[in-house]
C-alpha cells in the first residue's frame, strides 16, 4: 500500500513512521510512505507557499497552485482517481471502521495543511475526503496523518505477524479489547484471573468476550449499542442488568 503526504515538513512524516511496525514495514516493502514537499512545487523564487488571506485576517494561507501541482506529481505515477484526505478539524472524525475502509485503497495521498489552512479552490479541486482526528487544533495536519497512516498500516496484510493480532483490539466489533496479562502470576497482591492460567480455551474465550462487553458498558457505554452481539452476548448483558443500553 502507498501513502503519499503532501506537507511542507516531509522529514516529520518520514522520520516519526520509520519506527517499530510501521518501519519494519516500510522496509520489507509490506508499506510505502513517500513525503512530497509542497514548496519544491512554488513557482515563487524563494520557494513561499502562502500568501495573506483575501479579506484580511491573522496569519497566511497556503496558495494552490502548489498543492495542485504536488499533487498532479502523484497523479502522473498512481492515475486519477486517487483517495485524497484532507487533515483538517471540520472532517468527519477518525475511527476503526475508516481505518478498516481505508486499507483496502492501493494508493491513498494525505493533504496536511498549516498556518490559516489553504486555499479553498485546490481542496474543492482534489479532496475526496476531510478527515477529524479530533475536536481540538494542530499546527498542522503532520501528526494527525501519522497516527491514520499508523492506524491504516496495521490492517494491511502481512505488516502484524497474525491476522488475530488485530482482530480481537478494541474497536474491531464495536467493542474495547478485553484485559490483557502476562508473568508474573502475582504482582502487588492481584492475582492473574483464574480462567487464563485454566487452559480450557472455550473458557478462556467466554471470560474474554465478557470482559470485551464489561469494559465497553464501563467506559464507552456510547458503543454498545452499536456492537456486533450474539445471542449469548444480550443474554449476558441481561444478566448483569444492563440491558437498557441496547434501547
Amino acid at each position: 500500500m502507498n501513502f503519499f503526504v503532501l506537507t511542507l515538513f516531509p522529514d516529520m512524516i518520514k522520520d516519526t513512521l520509520s519506527h517499530s511496525i510501521t518501519g519494519r514495514a516500510m522496509k520489507e516493502g509490506k508499506i510505502n510512505v513517500e513525503p512530497i514537499n509542497i514548496r519544491d512545487f512554488s513557482n515563487d523564487k524563494h520557494n513561499h507557499v502562502d500568501d495573506y488571506p483575501y479579506g484580511g485576517g491573522a496569519g497566511m494561507v497556503i496558495r494552490p497552485q502548489p498543492v495542485y501541482d504536488a499533487y498532479k506529481s502523484i497523479e502522473n505515477k498512481v492515475g486519477k482517481n486517487t483517495r485524497v484526505v484532507y487533515m483538517t478539524p471540520q472532517g468527519e472524525t477518525f475511527n476503526q471502521k475508516m481505518a478498516e475502509e481505508f486499507s483496502k485503497e492501493e494508493n491513498i495521498v494525505f493533504l496536511c495543511g498549516h498556518y490559516e489552512g489553504i486555499d479553498e479552490r485546490v481542496i474543492d479541486e482534489i479532496v475526496t475526503d476531510e478527515v477529524s482526528i479530533g475536536d481540538f487544533v494542530l499546527t498542522g495536519g503532520e501528526l494527525a496523518s501519522i497516527m491514520i497512516i499508523d492506524a491504516v498500516s496495521r490492517l494491511v496484510d502481512g505488516v502484524l505477524g497474525k491476522a488475530e493480532s488485530f482482530q480481537d483490539e478494541s474497536f474491531s466489533e464495536s467493542l474495547l479489547e478485553y484485559p490483557q496479562y502476562t508473568r508474573p502470576p502475582e504482582f502487588m497482591g492481584k492475582k492473574v484471573p483464574d480462567v487464563l492460567l485454566s487452559g480450557h480455551h472455550a473458557n478462556i474465550d467466554k471470560w474474554r468476550r465478557e470482559q470485551s462487553i464489561i469494559r465497553t458498558i464501563e467506559k464507552r457505554p456510547d458503543l454498545i449499542k452499536n456492537a456486533e452481539l450474539s445471542k449469548k452476548d444480550i443474554e449476558f448483558i441481561k444478566k448483569i442488568g444492563k440491558y437498557d443500553l441496547l434501547k
